[in-house]
């Protein structure tokens, strides 16, 4: 790539004014070689090939960060979903194979490692109903380890047993760490249609397509779309559109030369820019905040979700024209615990639950971040999950749950959970119920977008 001096400056404009960051370099490692039917010899063949392929990541993305300039904030890993190796494992063996990762993650100090994950969305084996029936405690006992549970796709529709699965597991996931308002579940995740090259979390797994290593970047810039339409107060959307569009194209013109350039000095291949805009608690650093510059008073009101696929679309074409190589999530998240502007909008009673869900329709990646009331029940979360998967199966999109009931709280209580999981006001669920639905089990048929060939 050839780097113009003007885009070096104004690069570092973004980073000093502007919270411009990299905010992942996530490395994929394949572990198909390290399955094996004695379980100890597969739990350190695990361990050693993660410790290996990943002994300099923390090391080189940070030396590549000073030279540049450029901070790079989290360094992640995301592996193989751990249900594809666990075959005849115990419940108990499948808690300690978390534990294993939560060790290797803590040797390489890295973040988070992503993939103590299963893909249930047309049936469930005996590998992944272990790793269900360990995830309350495996999620309890590990700090950096986190889990993605795949439950539909519009290739096959809704896998109705595991969203109820779910629904009990996110529930007593929550209870066993009532002691720090539900923690666990913000480590868990429930897709329709997850990609196999996201570097986020907690969704982050290396899928059955990828090769055996690679590094894969999500670049965050809020706060410099903020910044960038804040100079252009009377343009008309047309004029907005674009300059969100060029702004992306910068953004992710600086997070593919970094991405670059780690893979290069890891010896590993260059994988994918995902061009997803992430919110933290920074000030200013809000995709809340970019949608009240286009011309919201608060989001959640009417016009919010214009404003917010307008913005989508305009940050997918300017990445899309600066890498040659988009991928993982690539829109736009809207977390409530991590963005500010999320927050303001539900304390001001702009922004509710069912507004969020239908924000979700234009944008990635689901329900994310959201603390509910801790008295409800699993059946509720399960819809709630099921309500997404809909969203995702019908518009062949990727879509989420990340919900967290908090023990003990109730609608309008604020939680803290800390770092760059934040805070979020608990919000309230429908008081009728779902139960009837969600004890019918069975699967949802695939809609009519499943039939393209």
């Amino acid at each position: 790539m050839n780097i113009a001096i003007d885009e070096m400056i104004e690069t570092i404009r973004m980073v000093q004014m502007e919270n411009l960051d990299i905010r992942t370099v996530t490395m994929g490692i394949s572990l198909k070689d390290c399955a094996d039917s004695d379980f100890d010899k597969m739990n350190k063949k695990v361990f050693d090939k993660i410790t290996t392929h990943a002994a300099r990541l923390k090391e080189v993305a940070e030396e590549v960060s000073r030279e540049f300039g450029i901070p790079i904030i989290n360094k992640r890993i995301s592996i193989t979903p751990i249900a594809e190796l666990l075959g005849n494992a115990t419940v108990n063996q499948a808690v300690e194979l978390a534990k294993t990762l939560d060790k290797a993650a803590h040797q390489l100090s890295v973040d988070f490692i992503g993939g103590y994950s299963a893909l249930v969305h047309k049936g469930i084996t005996k590998g992944d109903q272990t790793l269900l029936d360990a995830l309350p405690e495996a999620l309890t006992v590990t700090e950096r380890v986190c889990s993605s549970i795949s439950v539909a796709t519009t290739r096959t529709g809704i896998n109705m047993d595991a969203v109820r699965q779910m629904g009990n597991i996110i529930k007593e996931a929550a209870e066993r760490t009532k002691d720090r308002n539900g923690l666990a579940c913000a480590k868990l995740v429930v897709f329709c249609n997850p990609v196999e090259d996201n570097p986020f979390m907690a969704g982050a797994f290396h899928g059955a397509g990828e090769g055996e290593v690679v590094i894969n970047v999500g670049v965050s810039g809020p706060g410099v779309v903020l910044n960038a339409l804040k100079r252009y107060p009377e343009a008309d959307l047309g004029q907005v559109s674009d300059v969100i569009k060029r702004t992306a194209f910068k953004i992710t013109r600086a997070g593919e030369l970094i991405g670059r350039v780690v893979a290069e000095r890891l010896n590993v291949p260059f994988g994918i820019m995902d061009l997803s805009l992430a919110p933290t608690n920074a000030l200013n650093d809000s995709v809340a905040e970019i949608l009240e510059e286009i011309g919201l008073e608060r989001v959640g009101t009417h016009g919010t979700i214009a404003a917010l696929a307008l913005m989508n679309d305009a940050v997918k074409k300017g990445g899309a024209m600066a890498s040659s190589y988009v991928g993982g999530l690539s829109g736009a998240f809207i977390p409530v615990s991590e963005d500010n502007g999320m927050i303001k909008g539900i304390v001001d009673g702009a922004l509710s639950l069912s507004k969020l869900e239908a924000m979700t329709c234009v944008c990635s990646v689901g329900l994310d971040m959201i603390a509910i009331s801790g008295d409800a029940s699993p059946e509720t979360i399960a819809a709630m999950i099921a309500d997404e998967a809909a969203i995702g199966m019908i518009n062949k999109k990727t879509t989420a749950v990340r919900v967290i009931p908090v023990p003990g709280k109730a609608e309008g209580e604020m939680v803290e959970f800390g770092g760059l999981l934040g805070r979020a006001p608990v919000i309230g669920v429908n008081a009728f119920s779902s139960e009837k639905l969600i004890k019918r089990g069975g699967r949802i048929p695939a809609p009519l977008q499943a039939l393209i060939n």
